[in-house]
């Protein structure tokens, strides 16, 4: 599947919190959500536009990692259309702009894919809203894997699909989508 450079997210790893869903793995979790993770800024954005200077961010903390985010390229328009009526303008640059511009995804260590959604500059991530895990195996069989990703693109799609249908992460996310992360660094 082809997929859109959303950006580089610099973003901390870490261990299941009591407040997150028991099923997730033990162990280090991978997320670009802000939710669950302490994630470097570039300014006023979360989002890096290379892979350079998102690098230079993390300089000097071994604690952190450099993330490649990529959306298959179906779902660009739907969640440009709801991030722009979360109010970010997408003439505003940065992930919107590079997501309109349809650059493809460079980073080949696939780590798996996180069910994400936007909500007034936020990006959450299925984890962090509670038992959207336990909901989605439940409804679809699908639950992650290593680092609380799902490891196969299609049950990633899938369950987002349903996250969409469900209404499940109303009132923060209404379009849920499988970002695929790579690791940049």
């Amino acid at each position: 599947m082809n997929h859109v450079l959303a950006g580089y997210r610099v973003a901390s790893r870490g261990a299941r919190q009591d407040w997150q869903d028991a099923g997730l793995p033990d162990g280090e979790l991978v997320s670009a959500s802000g939710c669950v993770t302490t994630v470097v800024t570039d300014g006023w954005d979360d989002w890096f536009g290379d892979p350079a200077s998102a690098g230079r961010a993390r300089e000097g903390r071994g604690d952190l990692h450099v993330l490649e985010v990529g959306i298959a390229a179906r779902d660009v328009e739907p969640l440009l259309a709801d991030v722009r009526e979360g109010g970010w303008d997408v003439a505003a640059g940065s992930l919107p702009a590079r997501l309109a511009g349809a650059e493809p995804v460079r980073a080949t260590d696939v780590l798996g894919f996180e069910l994400v959604g936007y909500d007034s500059g936020t990006w959450h991530t299925w984890t962090c809203l509670g038992g959207l895990v336990e909901d989605v195996r439940t409804a679809t069989g699908v639950r992650p894997g290593r680092w609380g990703l799902v490891q196969d693109e299609s049950e990633a799609r899938a369950a987002a699909d349903w996250l969409t249908a469900s209404g499940l992460g109303d009132p923060k996310v209404f379009f849920w989508v499988a970002a695929r992360l790579a690791s940049a660094g």
